[in-house]
Order: structure tokens, then sequence, then C-alpha cells
């Protein structure tokens, strides 16, 4: 089973991958990922095809399930994995400037194709990271999906910024860019190219976004100066966040780029990335219950202008502790 069906009280496609459910244990200490076992081989950088996807450009049929009210459709798209480094325990923030560079180069490279696919609608590189928020597999890797349809949050993201261009002839996140630099207080660190601040409305105590600083609609964008100074700066900010407690934080990363094969977003959608780490506290979850996730109605329970200021002082310590590392 590996469908797409229609949620009509949301307008949106949810995912039936029954296929996942069947998924068998690994066996201990052994890794997929690793060279040294076998499957695959030496790298630096790798894609890797999801083996248990739950989109595939070659879909089975739905199940036999629909009718003129439930509405199914092939489970169309790509999921890949995209491994950081060979290291099994290798952190990124342990990762050199060169190692990120072409882990930005890779994630450029699969965009791409991906993209060439004229059914792929939204590529969404993320990186799931830590036990809080479900991995099992330590190996330090991300992923990539390929959907056929635009996701209902970047349906959402992408009407508001259309909206908000329309009316302003501004784009939406420039725009928001300009006034968190005005405002100050919720600004982490800033270099030439991006911007890493805890928004103003964020709904995680530490959900931190990167911002380009210039107006680019997707990765494909970037110059390679400014595809090193992104690696850098997604690394800096998991070595931020390391710092705050003083353990690997976890999180969720996610990538938003503009639509492709979609129509022309370069005017209204700007590069960027959301984190939503799990913690609250050192040893406190933020566990999303009803309201959250029933009503969408988000709660955070810090002020943003105070837990800027933790962010910024685990980032002064983890700048500090730089100058002991020594990276490969």
């Amino acid at each position: 089973m590996a469908e797409l069906r229609w949620h009509p009280l949301i307008q949106d496609w949810v995912m039936i991958a029954g296929n996942r459910q069947g998924r068998p244990q690994m066996p201990k200490d052994y890794c997929p990922f690793c060279p040294s076992f076998g499957n695959v081989p030496e790298y630096e950088v790798m894609e890797y095809d999801n083996d248990f996807p739950a989109l595939s450009q070659n879909p089975p049929e739905p199940d036999d399930v629909a009718n003129d009210f439930f509405k199914v459709r092939p489970s169309y798209g790509k999921c890949e994995v995209i491994l950081y480094s060979p290291g099994h325990n290798t952190a990124i923030t342990e990762l050199s400037d060169s190692h990120m560079k072409k882990l930005v180069d890779l994630w450029c490279e699969r965009f791409a194709l991906m993209s060439s696919d004229e059914k792929i609608k939204y590529v969404f590189p993320f990186e799931n990271r830590g036990e809080a928020v479900g991995v099992t597999m330590p190996h330090p890797h991300g992923q990539i999906y390929g959907y056929s349809v635009i996701p209902k949050k970047l349906q959402l993201e992408t009407a508001s910024a259309r909206e908000y261009y329309e009316k302003n002839g501004k784009c939406l996140f420039c725009d928001m860019l300009e006034h968190e630099l005005q405002d100050g207080r919720r600004i982490i660190f800033r270099n030439e190219h991006f911007t890493v601040f805890l928004p103003f409305f964020t709904e995680y105590p530490y959900g931190v976004y990167i911002f380009a600083n210039s107006h680019k609609q997707t990765l494909l964008d970037f110059t390679e100066e400014e595809r090193q100074s992104l690696g850098l700066t997604i690394r800096d900010t998991a070595g931020m966040l390391d710092s705050l407690f003083g353990y690997r934080f976890p999180y969720m990363m996610c990538m938003h780029n503009a639509p492709v094969n979609s129509g022309d977003y370069s005017k209204d959608f700007h590069f960027h990335i959301e984190f939503f780490p799990p913690m609250r506290s050192a040893d406190k979850q933020k566990f999303n219950a009803s309201s959250e996730t029933g009503a969408w109605a988000s709660c955070n329970p810090t002020c943003p202008e105070e837990t800027s200021k933790e962010l910024r002082e685990a980032f002064a310590r983890y700048r500090e502790s730089e100058k002991d590392i020594v990276r490969s």
C-alpha cells in the first residue's frame, strides 16, 4: 500500500505508506551508511536512494478504495537520503569548511535533478536529528523529498508571500528580515550572506530561522561563495544549539525553496531554513498537544526576546570553543 489520499477537510494530500511499516529491524552494531559494512562505497558525501520510500517515480497503482467521494492518486515522487559523512558518530559541527561546501553542492545537485522531473512540484531537503524527534540511526544524514504536489504549509506560505507582494510591491521575507534587523533583539548572528534569528512569531522556544540576505529563491540561485557560506552558517547554527545546554541538540531542519515546475516565484519567494528543536529547556521537551495538533494553534511557552539572549550566549560559547577544534 503506497498512495496519496485526499483530505477534504484541509484540502491536502496525505501520504499513505504501508510499505514503510514493514521495515526490518537493523541488526545490532550494523549501519547501512558506514562503508565498512559493505552496503555503500567509500565516500565523503553521498546520495542514497531510500530503501523504503513513501514516494516513488514508479509508484504502484493505488488500492481499490476510491469512489466519487474518497479520492486517491499514485504516490509519485522521490525520496533520497543524503549522507553527510562516512563517520558513524560524526557531528555536523566536526565537518571542515570544504566538507560543508561539498554537502551544499550535493544538496544543489540533487535539487536540480529532482526539479528536472516535470511531475515533481516541490523539492524539500530536511534533516531529523536526535532521538527526541524519532531518529534511530545516529549516522549523520538528512533527506530530500520530491513531491508531486505542493504541501499544504508551503501552499500557505507561497500564497501569503504572493498576496503581500501584490499588495505592497515588496518581498514578504525581505521585509521581515529588514524589520528583524531594525529591532535587533531576536538576531542571533549574521554574516555577509545569511542571518540567523529567532522570529517574532516563533512557535518553538529555540526555533531559529536562517534567511538569505539577498533575494534568492532556491539553492540553485546561490553563488559558489554563498554556497560555502550556507554550509558554514548551518554548521554554526547546529554548534550554537549544541552549546545551549552542552549536548548534541535535537532538531528538525527544513529548507524552504520556491516550488518547481509550478510557475514564476522570482519576485515573491525567498530561500530560508526553519529549525524546529523539540526541547524547551535542558531536560524538558515541548510536546505539541491538542491545541497545536488539533487546531494548529501554536503556543510558545517562552518569550522570544529572552530566549534570543540565551542563544546569543550559546553562540558566543560555541565560537570560543571553536578555537580549540581541529577539523579534518
